[in-house]
């Protein structure tokens, strides 16, 4: 009872937060109007991150993120994937649909692009720019590196690791940093296997590290299998990262 006082008490003071500091940009591919969010220290000719949510859409989570980075010195935007009319109610909605863009990953990869896009039109630094991403969006910083976009690294957390297999392996640029649960049951000793070979044969700059005892959303405190310890691993993981690939 206690933990969940303590855990209702933060989340309330990240919608709190939120409100008071993520402010909404409506962007659109083609007559799909998406509906972004962005950190109040746009304009400053920062480094920028580009957060890509989870599959139940702009979490929080990933907002509460967003404003742990802008006070580490980024500017964030938290990428609308789905789109405006298309936010999932439920965890079967949300796996329909977000299986539908890991399917038909090269609109993943432009929905990805346009988030790019209005992060630099926010006056993020163009050569100063990461992707991280929270489970389907996880999959989705993966993405980036596969299509080669012009950004300096990618840190996926808790995503799905696997590409189709009739898709060949291709140079991967940026550097990379996986977090994987090594309890997530979405990721077989054979994704994890091919996807360290697709590392390998992208001649990536790249780590894996592997959090103990941790089921798959092990870094979000609203989920049964939150791991405290290991969250703050891996997110002082993501700083450093963060730190070595912008600043």
């Amino acid at each position: 009872m206690k933990k969940l006082l303590i855990l209702s008490v933060i989340m309330g003071l990240i919608q709190s937060l939120t409100a008071q500091s993520l402010k909404e940009v409506k962007y659109a591919d083609g007559a799909q109007e998406l509906n972004g969010l962005l950190t109040s220290n746009a304009g400053k000719n920062l480094p920028g991150v580009l957060i890509l949510p989870a599959w139940m859409g702009i979490d929080d989570e990933a907002k509460a993120a967003a404003l742990l980075l802008e006070k580490e010195g980024y500017v964030v935007f938290v990428a609308d994937i789905y789109g405006k009319g298309n936010i999932p109610t439920d965890f079967p909605s949300a796996a329909k649909i977000a299986t539908q863009f890991k399917t038909d990953y090269l609109l993943y990869q432009k929905r990805i692009s346009l988030a790019l896009e209005q992060l630099k039109a926010a006056g993020a630094k163009s050569s100063k720019i990461a992707v991280i991403g929270y489970c389907f969006g996880g999959s989705g910083a993966l993405e980036v590196a596969r299509a080669g976009f012009d950004v300096t690294g990618v840190v996926s957390i808790h995503g799905g690791l696997a590409k189709a297999p009739e898709r060949a392996n291709v140079a991967i640029k940026t550097k990379v940093l996986v977090e994987n649960p090594a309890e997530d049951k979405g990721v077989t000793k054979e994704i994890f296997d091919q996807l360290v070979q697709e590392m390998k044969d992208g001649k990536a700059d790249w780590q894996i590290i592997t959090y103990a005892n941790c089921g798959h959303t092990f870094t979000n405190p609203t989920s049964k299998e939150y791991n405290e310890v290991m969250a703050k691993r891996a997110w002082n993981h993501t700083l450093l990262f963060l730190s070595e690939v912008l600043k």
